[in-house]
């Protein structure tokens, strides 16, 4: 069985910016609702270097974040590829790919790495997620509940 981890990250007291780590703890109950015991997550506030060592230790990997990218209608779920290109002078700013180009360079791992962009619709110094959000993190649980199914439970292989 794949061993898989949900990682996520944002402010929960900026908002939408929390879905990440909102959305984990939807996905930690319907893993033990499900008895699904390889699905395991994390959630931080921003990602950082030593990320890759908690990666290097799984063979997926979904980042979850909140996102205002326009072209995104309620979520998007995109395949990550190591980039070594995008290193921050202060490191405060860590990009997903950076974290996997480290996890393979230090660790000689691969993990299978995706992000799953879910539509934000404020970033306002509050806590609380948005109507909104809380409608288009649903409909990401229900897409990735049938994605990480097929991972943990029938052992289809990462493409």
């Amino acid at each position: 069985m794949e061993k898989i981890l949900i990682y996520g990250y944002g402010n929960p007291g900026r908002r939408d910016d929390g879905l990440g780590a909102h959305f984990t703890e939807l996905i930690d109950k319907w893993a033990s609702e499900e008895k699904i015991s390889n699905i395991s997550t994390d959630c931080n506030y921003q990602l950082n270097i030593e990320d890759a060592e908690v990666i290097s230790r799984y063979d997926t990997v979904v980042f979850v974040d909140a996102s205002m990218v326009e072209d995104i209608e309620d979520f998007r779920l995109e395949a990550v590829k190591p980039d070594d290109a995008r290193i921050e002078f202060t490191m405060h700013a860590v990009s997903v790919a950076y974290v996997v180009h480290l996890c393979n360079k230090l660790y000689n791992k691969f993990p299978g790495a995706y992000v799953l962009h879910i539509k934000a619709c404020d970033f306002g110094f509050a806590e609380g997620i948005t109507d909104g959000a809380k409608r288009n993190m649903n409909a990401a649980l229900d897409y990735m509940k049938g994605f990480l199914k097929k991972r943990a439970v029938c052992g289809e292989c990462r493409k």
